[in-house]
């Protein structure tokens, strides 16, 4: 009976990583390989390791991952976030991986394949006593990135929780990035800070002591590998790949290498930002 039994279990794992091994990759991707976008300025999900100034982070490590499933090569492409949805519909890449946030204006042009959960959050500086929750920003100034869909959730959590408390509105600052808004509040030209609530322990970490999150984040949103909307067979192809690494374990470790397990997925899908 137990021979029985371990039997019919290595026959059940054979099968599932067959399964996965004979998932169907368009002949294109499977010649010239998958062309990525990525823009390494968003830690710890898509930066430059400073030592040796190579590519590293969360979506580096799944993008990786993700071509080896597939039995692929993956070419990274270092493009400006602005222009990244636009490289997409021309072709220039098959798939952003680069922290993009799953948004329905965004569905307009392209699909996402969501693989990660987040949220923006507020944070000060640690010195600051005066700012202890995030209803102490009503009033004040806070940045963010303009390139994100942060500035517009901002005032809607302003107008839901400042305004109707009778409370002046947040003043929303709009930033060139992260960093430049991280450089604005230490310079005290800001009062607070909103970014993907993934970030923020990395960023603690890094400067021990500076900063201090107030409250949780404040949405839910889903992070997604923007892909062509003709491209339902590599769509199809990579959600695949994503299960099986979600079913192996290899998901979860990425996840975890970077303190981010909570922000896991149970299963790849499309468009449900």
């Amino acid at each position: 009976m137990k021979k029985l039994l371990l039997s019919a279990i290595s026959a059940a794992l054979l099968l599932q990583s067959t399964a996965w091994a004979d998932i169907a990759v368009p002949a294109a991707i499977k010649e010239k390989g998958l062309t990525v976008a990525i823009m390494p300025n968003y830690p710890p999900m898509d930066f430059k390791d400073p030592a040796t100034s190579q590519l590293t982070g969360v979506d580096y490590d799944l993008g990786q991952a993700i071509a080896a499933k597939l039995g692929v090569k993956i070419n990274w492409q270092e493009i400006a976030f602005e222009q990244m949805v636009n490289a997409v519909v021309t072709k220039r890449v098959d798939l952003v991986m680069s922290g993009m946030t799953d948004t329905k204006e965004r569905q307009k042009v392209v699909n996402f394949i969501d693989y990660f959960k987040t949220g923006p959050q507020f944070y000060t500086q640690a010195a600051r006593s005066d700012i202890n929750s995030a209803m102490d920003l009503c009033g004040k100034k806070v940045g963010t990135s303009r390139r994100t869909t942060f500035p517009v959730e901002i005032a809607n959590w302003s107008k839901a929780h400042c305004e109707a408390a009778g409370k002046p509105a947040i003043i929303v600052v709009g930033a060139e990035g992260t960093a430049d808004a991280r450089t604005q509040l230490r310079q005290n030209r800001l009062d607070g800070v909103v970014q993907g609530s993934e970030t923020l322990p990395y960023i603690m970490d890094l400067e021990k002591g500076k900063y201090k999150p107030l409250d949780k984040a404040f949405s839910f949103q889903y992070t997604g590998m923007a892909i062509g909307k003709d491209a339902g067979e590599l769509t199809t192809a990579i959600q695949a790949a994503i299960d099986a690494m979600i079913a192996d374990g290899s998901y979860q470790k990425i996840l975890a290498k970077w303190g981010l397990a909570d922000n896991g997925v149970t299963q790849a899908t499309v468009n449900q930002g």
